[in-house]
């Protein structure tokens, strides 16, 4: 089967599978105290570690793609109350959670929006407080941000590499700039050369690129050049995303008309182009559209095994604990999902009163626990063990057309994704999402496959 007819059968709405269950299916939600309890049982295990989330929701400008809980402003002052707010609720779970300080703090993440929105002074105030009540081994961390180059300055990066950050992630999507227009984001890539060799001469270890296919007027020969002009500068990791047009969701995307995107065959050519380039200059496939050089720590997780795939996407190492804070951030415990509140006057009324700011959650039962191993296990190593004869008989069933058609392989016990099906392993993965089997949505929630 010609890949057009392959799309024409699987590229259709499927999770992105950054949580089991999905988000839509959360159902048994935990309160406050529940939450807590999560917490606290997860933390009192002796090999405990943990990660830090921190989500700064403001960006100046409205990119048109976008799908991130974000808040336009250029009102600089909200950083200040904004950072002393992330500490009040940090100070809130050190005192509910006696153990969180002593447990090893492995990962920290600035997310957003955009975090170099805040100033490098601000910056610094807020990782050095949490740094003040934590326990970090030095020699197993992993400090990272995103940053936004238009909006990043050399002294924000030097502030953060003084702190101990050594990953920086820098939205890029697109360098031609009639797609960088439309997506209402101008980005000379003089500006993302710039701020890329400024990371690397103060020492940033990893520095990633974010990518975007099927964004408005996109066309082969246009996005070929901007994967050059990727590999010239040499990232040692590229994120490779496909274009979630969800805009039921982000009224924003409707700010360019349907004709102007890609679709079907003509998108997957620009997946398919990119996807050759980058092996071709030497990258590594990691997981589902990312790619790493050799050296990379991605790329030593992924050949070790120990890759891992949380709301934050791929990283090296997993811990137990993923705690988020900030408006909307997500966190996670062996057992239990938890979510904030996603309006920032709400998020801040309940932190100031000294509260856990909860929005909603889940309880995970033994069945989602294992259903979320496999597709963890799934989508970071590309195949998974599975369970029972039953589950071997439903593998055949279910996903016979994906066998006939070469995209998996059922070998004894062991479910397996082949290079052709690569790009469909979202599909693949609805085999363990039982939620989602046992009631489909009555309307479009999620992104298609491609």
């Amino acid at each position: 089967m010609d890949y057009a007819s392959l799309l024409n059968k699987y590229d259709v709405p499927v999770p992105r599978y950054t949580s089991y269950p999905t988000v839509p299916y959360w159902s048994d939600s935990p309160t406050t105290q529940q939450w807590l309890q999560s917490l606290a049982q997860a933390l009192s295990r002796k090999e405990t570690s943990w990660s830090l989330y921190l989500h700064i929701p403001f960006c100046e400008t409205l990119c048109t793609f976008c799908g991130c809980n974000t808040m336009i402003t250029k009102a600089h002052d909200r950083e200040l109350p904004y950072v002393e707010t992330l500490l009040k609720e940090f100070a809130t779970y050190q005192k509910a959670l006696p153990d969180l300080a002593k447990k090893p703090l492995r990962q920290l993440h600035l997310g957003g929006g955009t975090p170099t929105f805040l100033s490098a002074q601000h910056l610094e105030r807020l990782i050095s407080a949490i740094y003040q009540s934590v326990t970090i081994d030095r020699s197993d961390f992993e400090a990272s941000l995103e940053v936004d180059p238009r909006r990043t300055t050399a002294e924000q990066l030097e502030v953060l590499k003084k702190l101990g950050f050594n990953r920086v992630s820098m939205g890029v999507q697109d360098f031609d700039s009639e797609v960088q227009r439309l997506v209402n984001r101008v980005q000379p890539f003089e500006q993302t050369r710039d701020l890329t060799l400024a990371a690397r001469k103060l020492g940033y270890q990893s520095v990633n690129y974010d990518l975007i296919y099927g964004l408005p007027k996109q066309n082969l020969q246009s996005f070929k050049q901007s994967i050059e002009r990727t590999i010239d500068l040499r990232p040692d990791r590229i994120a490779l995303y496909s274009f979630a047009l969800v805009p039921w969701i982000k009224p924003q995307q409707r700010l360019f008309k349907d004709d102007d995107l890609p679709q079907g065959r003509d998108k997957l050519a620009l997946f398919e182009a990119a996807y050759t380039r980058l092996l071709q200059a030497g990258y590594v496939e990691i997981g589902m559209d990312h790619f790493a050089l050799p050296s990379d720590a991605l790329a030593e997780a992924q050949k070790h095994k120990t890759l891992h795939r949380n709301f934050m996407g791929y990283t090296e190492m997993r811990t137990e604990v993923l705690l988020g804070l900030g408006v909307s951030s997500i966190s996670e415990t062996p057992d239990c999902f938890h979510q904030n509140e996603k309006v920032l006057p709400l998020y801040e009324k309940k932190v100031q009163g000294a509260e856990i700011p909860t929005l909603r959650g889940h309880r995970l039962t033994e069945q989602d626990q294992a259903q979320r191993e496999q597709i963890l296990q799934f989508m970071t190593q590309g195949e998974v063990k599975l369970r029972s004869q039953a589950q071997i008989d439903d593998a055949q069933a279910f996903l016979g057309d994906m066998i006939k058609d070469q995209l998996v392989a059922l070998e004894g016990d062991i479910l397996r994704i082949t290079n052709l099906g690569r790009p469909f392993l979202r599909n693949a993965c609805v085999i363990f999402d039982q939620r989602l089997r046992q009631q489909k949505p009555e309307t479009r929630i999620f992104s298609k496959a491609l």
